[in-house]
């Protein structure tokens, strides 16, 4: 059947529609035959791997949500809202101070400390269904996997982790800035947002009169050469790790799985080699990534493949459609863990490159091999699965898995 012909400056609009959550790819195939594509809203679209590239490195390029009169932007304007953003959010020099101080902790000793707690988790989750023969992977293991971890990292007690369930789907949303939120939604994110703050501020005090060996503690009691956070770039800092930071990996574990379970010969060689579970994340991470793309607003005008974008122009980086660019990757759309070259943007780049890659690789691999291992012939209960309504950040809702048994 004869495709019809759609505009390039209407084809994001496709892409944005809930009924491509499924399958976005063919889509940012026909979006990369425009590689810098004006929309109708006036945004420009870029969808290829060398120009996304440049523009994650180009200085004139600008991450601050404040500088933006759309979606996440809008949302920062608000006065119910305060003035100071996720260090994500931010330029340099600024986003370079406070990333500094924020890796000072994230250190690569404090994450490698945490393998024992996340494989401890991972079998916990799995115990819990040995008496039955299906799970939903997103509910019984993606979600409260990452959650657990960073509300751990963070010194966020157990009994607390439920709390942030309802936070973070109020503010998840504003992580997407072509979302159009409703007064409702925007409300919700509110109120979400404050109470999440109260929380913070009340955690951080505690961390101040009792420091412990936690994140938290080391930001707002630590003797850092650099300085310290300020109450309010601390709240916003954590209320970023604890949302954005389990989102990502919720995704990044249920698309790892969905792809395997595609994928049985994968599957199978990962059951006999769990090695092969780190070369299986990073093409997770370039063939169905968590982040499909990010917004950011120029501050000069930038002329880039023909294409003069204006100053204070809306650009949208389509970063799944640059990591499937052929004139980048050999066979793009095939699913090849033994991959080489696989320098893929699934976790962004340039000086906005995830602080949280290396814990959203490590939790995925320890599950991934603990799925494996543990899981008798799964299979996928519903193909596709349910999508979750968020493009940016874009995974099942749902991910029912059947199998014959649970080994120990």
């Amino acid at each position: 059947m004869t495709q019809t012909p759609v505009a390039p400056g209407k084809l994001f609009v496709r892409i944005l529609d809930p009924a491509s959550r499924v399958n976005p790819y063919p889509l940012y195939a026909r979006l990369r035959e425009t590689p810098v594509s004006l929309q109708e809203d006036g945004t420009y679209v870029v969808s290829t791997y060398q120009e996304i590239s440049l523009l994650l490195h180009d200085p004139r390029i600008s991450s601050d949500m404040r500088k933006s009169a759309h979606g996440a932007g809008a949302l920062a304007a608000s006065e119910n809202v305060p003035a100071t953003p996720p260090f994500i959010f931010t330029d340099p020099p600024e986003h370079t101070r406070l990333r500094r101080l924020i890796m000072h902790q994230f250190t690569p000793q404090r994450i490698a400390g945490m393998r024992a707690h996340i494989e401890q988790a991972v079998q916990s989750l799995l115990d819990a269904k040995k008496q039955d023969r299906w799970l939903d992977l997103v509910q019984d293991v993606a979600y409260p996997l990452p959650v657990t971890i960073i509300c751990r990292l963070l010194g966020v007690t157990p009994e607390d982790e439920p709390r942030f369930r309802v936070w973070s789907e109020a503010l998840v949303r504003t992580l997407d800035p072509t979302e159009s939120l409703s007064e409702a939604e925007v409300q919700q994110a509110i109120q979400s947002r404050t109470e999440i703050q109260e929380y913070m501020r009340q955690l951080s005090a505690a961390c101040r009169a009792h420091p412990q060996d936690d994140l938290l503690s080391g930001l707002v009691a630590g003797e850092d050469p650099d300085g310290r956070l300020s109450e309010q770039e601390l709240l916003a800092t954590m209320q970023l790790l604890l949302i954005a930071g389990h989102e990502t990996t919720v995704n990044l574990i249920t698309n790892s799985m969905l792809a395997l379970l595609r994928h049985p010969e994968v599957f199978e060689r990962l059951r006999r080699s769990p090695e092969l579970a780190i070369p299986i994340v990073e093409e997770v991470l370039r063939y169905d990534p968590p982040v499909q793309f990010r917004t950011r607003t120029t501050l000069a005008e930038v002329p880039i493949a023909g294409v003069t974008i204006p100053q204070r122009a809306s650009v949208v980086l389509v970063l799944a459609a640059g990591s499937r660019d052929p004139a980048r990757f050999v066979d793009p759309d095939r699913f090849w863990p033994e991959r080489g070259d696989n320098e893929h943007f699934g976790f962004g780049g340039g000086d906005h490159y995830c602080v949280g890659a290396p814990l959203a690789r490590l939790e995925a691999v320890t599950a991934l091999k603990a799925l494996a291992r543990r899981l008798e012939a799964p299979r996928l209960v519903t193909d596709p699965p349910p999508y979750r309504k968020n493009a940016a950040l874009r995974g099942p809702e749902h991910l029912p898995i059947a199998f014959a048994d649970l080994n120990e």
